[in-house]
């Protein structure tokens, strides 16, 4: 009987052993399928050597000082000069700072034509007795809006012995159908850059032009009809620059929100705001190139 008893129990004992076993092993696998699995960290991609930003030679590093120290002391002729020699050394210099340094010597240059500093494109003129601005003006090529701008006069009036800067360079524009832009140049220095309207389906001639006539609030001829300035239905706006190349211009516009693309009838328009400055600088017989 004892005997039995003891097979019985032994029996009991080894299935609670197996079956709880079994549950211990499913648990386990229930946690494990639960949770997700966890993966390798992705390596970091390096970029390829070919691409990765070459550093600056401690020459061009200290160039950039030095350029940014004359800026800060006024000295503009000397800060331009430094900008044309960094802009030499253009194997050296990577593709965004080539192009923030074109931009930045674009807008020196406009900073020096407005200032009172005499450069290698001006003069300074002493006013005699008899003078008048639009006589200074015109015999030295350049306009009488120009230069009460650059000196600050907000009437024609001058007295003797009066000191004006005066223009004596000459402007020249380019206008690149590729990317509706318009550039001024002083000389050879480019001075600013207008983003413009240009003909569609290719209707702007390319070549070289000249400004023969100047207008003021033009009036639009149109065939059969005649459109008033400042009619909203004048595309005209507000200036007329027009070219040797007859019913081609430079004009303003009544639709500002197409200027960037081609959309004109072939003339090349510009924000009013940007012709009317551009008129007041440029003198009759500005040279204009049209490049695709």
């Amino acid at each position: 009987m004892k005997k039995n008893l003891y097979y019985v129990l032994l029996a009991a004992l080894l299935a609670v052993s197996f079956w709880g076993g079994r549950q211990a092993q499913a648990a386990e696998k229930a946690k494990n399928s639960a949770a997700p699995a966890k993966s390798a960290a992705p390596a970091p991609v390096k970029a390829p050597a070919a691409l990765a930003a070459k550093p600056l030679s401690p020459e061009i590093e200290e160039a950039l000082k030095h350029l940014h120290a004359l800026k800060e002391k006024g000295l503009y002729l000397d800060a331009v000069k430094a900008y044309e020699e960094l802009l030499l050394e253009k194997d050296s210099l990577p593709k965004s700072l080539r192009k923030k340094l074109v931009r930045g010597y674009e807008r020196l240059n406009e900073k020096l034509l407005f200032s009172r500093t005499i450069s290698p494109d001006t003069t300074e003129v002493t006013v005699v007795e008899g003078d008048a601005i639009y006589l200074i003006a015109k015999k030295n090529g350049t306009t009488s809006a120009l230069t009460k701008k650059i000196n600050g006069l907000t009437q024609d009036t001058i007295y003797p012995g009066m000191k004006l800067k005066v223009v004596t360079g000459k402007f020249f524009i380019r206008v690149d159908k590729s990317s509706n832009t318009l550039r001024l140049f002083l000389n050879d220095k480019p001075v600013k850059t207008y983003s413009v309207a240009t003909g569609r389906d290719n209707s702007t001639p390319t070549g070289e032009f000249v400004v023969q006539h100047k207008l003021v609030d033009p009036t639009w001829y149109r065939t059969g009809a005649v459109i008033p300035p400042g009619s909203p239905e004048n595309g005209l706006g507000t200036r007329w620059l027009g070219l040797d190349h007859p019913g081609y211009g430079i004009h303003g516009t009544t639709e500002p929100g197409l200027i960037g693309r081609q959309v004109s009838h072939g003339c090349v328009r510009m924000r009013n705001a940007d012709v009317e400055e551009l008129y007041d600088i440029i003198p009759y017989g500005t040279k204009v190139a049209i490049t695709d």
